[in-house]
């Protein structure tokens, strides 16, 4: 990443022309990086422009995948510069004309960007307010705005507009951080729920997306892949296909394409290529991974070791130990991984669908020899991301097609190869051993977690004896420290690792709760003192209506809870499972959270409800069956997603807490989604779930075995 450079201010101001700039200074880049301004220094997360028609750009290297913050920083905007959101116009994820970002992921926007986003806001509307005092003749403290109108407080017809301000001017300020914020009981934009930015394009079929860029002369590529994950290629026969007309046929080292100028010709010819592969050893599967996984494991990092474990389980009069599993899962996303890319004059401008436009940029241009500054990545909307479009392999072999070919070329995956080269959650084991002391409380939870690294590991619970301990974890390849233990790319996937630790921590605590003879809710209560988590679980459960009662009650009663991207979150859920088939259907889904200030309610509702739908996927259905390197499901024919007959009622509890500044939202209600669905099947019929995801066939081979006492 030391190579990396953005757009530095000169350049932008050049480009700009007229106007009030304000820049953002690295605020972001600090999360990511101790040395962020020695790699970067000409570091800003974005540019804030006030035109002389009135108008605010914004330029931040985030990019819009369906979240909403085209419209959650655009309301960010219009409340602290004092303008109507109708005014201003976002320009996001270009790497010529916004300055660097490591990308959009872990619900980093809203809560590190945000801030920051906000005090550039701040400060141009103090920088406009003291031009605005010049040019009016009265002092800062006398004047007010409102729409982007400058007013003289007991004389409003003495006014000014932004535009009448900017207009001519070529001022830069720099953000201190030490803007003054509104109020939250003075926000006008902030706490509303305005139509999406996005929302026309989208609903009309006007959004254009990677796939859907034309320029003339654009070649169409399809790509030999290799049938398996690791399969050397032996033998390659191209006579067939290079005699279809118009045909172009590209090998390049690992590359191996056909082009044409139509799409359906293309994937034609790429039948006709004969080719003979070696495949690796198919030695691991879905069954035997868990296993693998555990025995292979890198060296164990202690997050967390208070108190004395081992003195504790000694002294304990029974010992509580389980071991959780999840599979791998596939992002699924409905836009396939698609690029865009044409060299002209000594420059590549590449349109991809990709969360990290920057990084990308620098691989693509490290890939085709160029200089990252003669590089251009645009990244148009996304049909989802979750995570899976963090790696973008597909805007690599676009701009290397089009260096080779000299022609406009665009690379599609296929719904195929999408699952094919995902880079999927990897599949993770949970162990854990936990004793009960004589008061009914936990005395001690030893915890230990291989491959979905440490988000979700800490417990949020008062416990006196806690040792929590991890190996790997979610990576754009093997997982580090032992290069050997996947046979295909693992990666980030919403809420990354959350998942699996919230559904074997949270399932321990109610393994913990039965087996103390006490209500789960109660229990949590008991073992919390942080009033944050407190206050939500109690705000769920009213809301829920929840009634005590020991587990299984046969209700179909479950919870959990979590603390996830600043974001502390309680889930309440009501299942059915029909005992002889082992269906489950969730009912009905309560999920409460404590996010900070909520910038766009209807927005932050739409986050809960899609990361419980989302979750049921992992929790009932998502898992990829593979054999050693081959990826056996390859589209929706197998790969069960959730579906609109599956999805609860769900209802979203905000707790207000409006000194705290805004939190995550996308990824928290993910993180608790298993552990709450797996709870409640406990509860409804006694059977502890410990396997992700909890399909038919594995509740009603748990019920089996709780009726025949194993």
């Amino acid at each position: 990443m030391s190579g990396a450079v953005g757009i530095d201010r000169r350049r932008f101001f050049q480009l700009a022309g007229g106007g009030v700039i304000v820049f953002v200074a690295s605020g972001m880049s600090r999360a990511f990086a101790q040395d962020a301004k020695r790699l970067y220094p000409e570091d800003f997360n974005a540019y804030l422009v006030i035109e002389k028609s009135g108008r605010v750009t914004v330029f931040s290297g985030k990019i819009e995948m369906g979240q909403g913050v085209m419209t959650s920083l655009a309301q960010m905007i219009a409340e602290e510069l004092g303008v109507a959101l109708g005014s201003v116009d976002m320009v996001l994820g270009d790497t010529d004309r916004c300055p660097i970002d490591m990308g959009t992921f872990g619900s980093l926007t809203t809560r590190v960007f945000g801030p920051a986003l906000r005090a550039a806001a701040a400060q141009a509307r103090v920088t406009l307010l003291e031009l605005a005092g010049e040019k009016l003749g009265v002092p800062l403290t006398r004047l007010s705005v409102n729409d982007g109108i400058v007013t003289v407080k007991e004389h409003p017809s003495q006014r000014i507009s932004y535009g009448e301000i900017a207009k001519g001017a070529r001022i830069a300020r720099v953000v201190d951080h030490k803007a003054v914020l509104s109020p939250a009981a003075q926000f006008r934009v902030m706490g509303k729920s305005p139509h999406r930015l996005d929302a026309l394009e989208k609903v009309t079929g006007r959004s254009r997306y990677a796939a859907d860029i034309r320029i003339p002369d654009m070649l169409y590529a399809r790509i030999l892949r290799a049938p398996t994950h690791g399969a050397v290629r032996t033998s390659l026969d191209s006579t067939d296909a290079e005699t279809v007309p118009g045909i172009k046929f590209v090998t390049q080292g690992d590359l191996v394409a056909v082009l044409h100028k139509d799409p359906e010709v293309a994937g034609k010819a790429l039948l006709k290529l004969k080719a003979v592969w070696k495949d690796a050893a198919a030695n691991l599967d879905p069954e035997s991974i868990h296993a693998y996984l555990a025995a292979n494991a890198a060296p164990m990092t202690d997050l967390a070791n208070t108190g004395n474990v081992a003195e504790a389980r000694a002294d304990a009069d029974h010992v509580y130990e389980a071991t959780y599993k999840k599979g791998y899962v596939a992002h699924a996303a409905i836009e396939p991984h698609a690029a865009v890319a044409e060299i002209v004059d000594g420059k590549a401008r590449i349109w991809a669908s990709t969360q990290t436009p920057f990084p990308t940029r620098d691989q693509i241009a490290k890939a085709i020899g160029f200089d990252p500054q003669n590089v251009r990545v645009i990244t148009p909307f996304l049909g989802g991301g979750f995570g899976g479009k963090s790696a973008s392999a597909q805007a690599i072999e676009a701009a290397r097609l089009a260096q080779i070919t000299g022609k406009p070329v665009q690379v599609a995956w296929t719904r195929s190869e999408e699952f094919f080269f995902d880079t999927f959650d990897p599949a993770s084991v949970a162990k854990v051993s936990a004793t009960l002391g004589p008061n009914g409380n936990i005395s001690s939870f030893d915890y230990s977690i291989y491959g979905a690294g440490e988000r979700g590991a800490a417990l949020c619970y008062d416990i006196p004896n806690l040792r929590i301990r991890s190996t790997g974890g979610p990576s754009h390849g093997p997982v580090s420290g032992a290069p050997s233990l996947h046979a295909f790319a693992v990666g980030p996937w919403r809420g990354p690792g959350a998942n699996m630790n919230v559904f074997a921590i949270e399932s321990q605590i109610d393994v913990m709760a039965a087996a103390a003879r006490q209500d789960p809710l109660a229990f949590r209560m008991r073992h919390l003192t942080d009033p944050r988590m407190r206050r939500v679980l109690q705000a769920a459960s009213e809301v829920f209506r929840w009634k005590p009662a020991v587990g299984p009650s046969r209700r179909g009663f479950g919870i959990a809870c979590n603390i996830d991207a600043g974001t502390y979150v309680a889930t309440m859920a009501e299942v059915k499972v029909d005992a002889l088939s082992g269906g489950v259907q969730v009912i009905r889904v309560v999920c409460a959270q404590d996010m900070g200030v909520v910038v766009n309610p209807d927005g932050a509702r739409m986050q809960i409800e899609g990361g419980v739908t989302m979750g049921l996927g992992y929790t009932l259905s998502e898992e990829l069956r593979f054999r050693g390197g081959d990826i056996l499901d390859r589209n929706f024919d197998t790969y069960d997603i959730p579906r609109f007959s599956w999805i609860p009622r769900i209802e979203c509890v905000f707790i207000k807490n409006d000194e705290l500044a805004p939190q995550g939202g996308g990824e928290p209600p993910i993180t608790t989604t298993g552990a709450v669905i797996a709870n409640a099947v406990f509860d409804a019929t006694g059977a502890r779930m410990s396997q992700l995801p909890m399909t038919a066939a594995r509740v009603k081979a748990a019920i089996a075995l709780l009726s025949a006492g194993k």
